[in-house]
């Protein structure tokens, strides 16, 4: 049965309810800055020494794979105006350098490898260019909007489109070192760009600091706040231009707009591959899993290839390890397939919608049900080390606060408590022998929507 209850505040476009249900992907970062070790490339660099001898999209896409992501977003071109496909825009692209012999299209061919793989495929052009000559005025904007539609069209649907504010500041713009100042709130005149990217792709997502589709978490670290809501109020937010970095991890209680955040974080140290840097273990991916995506953020995780062409073998493998420790601890869900029970059952709402493992079967309190509470018993003493909380979040996101108990012998002892819930709230403690679970909601906007409810055996590892 359809829950007949109201949606509370906004809610998630079609688009932003796809990544919520898929919200572990990755970034590619790529280019010139391989070979000379910079982060922000100058904008002086040779494009002929961009040369990646054994280049290969389909094990970038297998390392993706590896550790469990559903996608990946390539910037296809930085800071220093490199562009990863043969443009008609300007000169420095691969066309110019010898990979390929000139001929080759990296856009084109990661886009092909995901597609082929399953996997979904984003792409982030930046806007900031410090080799172009007219950056600053409106013969770059040509430009970029020119790059931006070669990306749109040529390379099939996209998943996402990734923008930052990169706002001007020292460069070689053509030859000429210097530094370049924009109006930070209209030279990019991102209106326009989101209204050609919503006829172009209307199925992306867009991300940026401040949105419109998702916004930022705030810092590069994934330090993502415990309370996390899903909407924001838009003023005081612009691409480039967030004063109150706290806002954007927590969100806002009283949020106009469905702006979720992602957490953008890489393997390494850097963006870009760097030789002497090492990359996090897997152990640390999963942790940094927990804090993001198991705080109802999306997960962006770095990738970046080597001089080779080729993401580092201790790369993939601290990937491989990470998918492991995600699957060990959710692979045994002592919840699913029983029968919850529910401080105020009623009619219409049946509580096994939370344990058959359906994301678009839910259960809700009615109106004035007061207290809210769902708990599940196991048949005997089960190892327990995780819980996860799922909110209809179709319905809107509605849960400010929540704990969690084990019952042990005729005792329920709290085990933890926390406040928003919102997409996902995936929990991690010291497993326990436990013969049951309770949930219980202890401040809500509105009657609570939930759509699912599992009970994790002990992580592994």
């Amino acid at each position: 049965m359809p829950c007949p209850i109201p949606a509370h505040g906004p809610t998630p476009s079609a688009a932003q309810l796809a990544w919520h249900r898929q919200p572990l992907y990755g970034f590619i970062h790529y280019g010139l800055n391989a070979w000379t070790g910079r982060e922000w490339g100058w904008g002086d660099e040779d494009p002929a020494r961009f040369n990646p001898g054994h280049l290969d999209a389909a094990q970038w896409v297998a390392a993706a794979k590896a550790g469990g992501l559903t996608g990946l977003v390539l910037t296809a071109k930085h800071h220093d105006g490199f562009c990863l496909w043969p443009t008609a825009t300007t000169a420095r692209s691969v066309a110019s350098s010898p990979w390929r012999r000139g001929r080759g299209d990296l856009v084109g061919e990661l886009a092909a490898m995901c597609r082929a793989a399953g996997l979904r495929f984003g792409l982030y052009c930046s806007p900031w260019d410090r080799s172009h000559p007219d950056y600053g005025g409106p013969g770059y904007l040509d430009t970029w909007r020119a790059q931006l539609d070669e990306l749109q069209t040529r390379y099939g649907e996209l998943f996402m489109l990734w923008f930052d504010g990169a706002n001007g500041g020292d460069g070689w713009y053509g030859g000429t070192p210097g530094v370049r100042t924009i109006d930070r709130a209209g030279y990019y005149g991102f209106d326009r760009v989101w209204a050609d990217c919503r006829r172009r792709q209307p199925g992306a997502v867009i991300f940026s600091d401040a949105g419109p589709d998702l916004r930022w978490i705030g810092n590069e670290q994934g330090l993502a706040a415990e309370s996390n809501w899903h909407r924001v109020r838009p003023e005081g937010f612009a691409v480039g231009q967030v004063d109150d970095h706290a806002r954007l991890a927590h969100g806002d209680p009283d949020g106009t707009v469905w702006r979720p955040a992602e957490a953008d974080v890489s393997i390494r140290p850097g963006w870009f591959w760097h030789a002497e840097e090492r990359p996090r273990s897997g152990a640390d991916l999963f942790a940094l899993w927990l804090r993001t995506v198991g705080r109802g953020n999306g997960l962006n995780l770095n990738l970046p290839p080597d001089t080779r062409g080729l993401i580092p073998d201790e790369d993939v493998a601290a990937l491989h390890d990470f998918r492991r420790r995600v699957e060990a601890f959710t692979a045994l869900d002592h919840a699913r397939g029983l029968v919850p029970t529910v401080s105020c059952p009623h009619t219409g709402a049946d509580p096994r919608a939370l344990t058959d493992d359906d994301e678009d079967t839910v259960w809700w309190a009615p109106a004035g049900a007061g207290p809210v509470s769902v708990e599940v018993l196991f048949p005997g003493p089960r190892h327990l080390g995780g819980v996860r909380i799922d909110e209809a979040i179709a319905h809107g996101q509605r849960i400010a606060a929540f704990a969690v108990d084990v019952r042990l012998g005729d005792t329920w002892i709290e085990i933890q408590r926390g406040g928003t819930i919102g997409a996902r709230r995936i929990l991690s403690f010291n497993a326990e022998w436990t013969t049951g679970v309770r949930v219980r909601i202890l401040d809500t906007q509105a009657p609570p929507v939930l759509s699912r409810l599992s009970c994790y055996g002990r992580a592994e590892g």
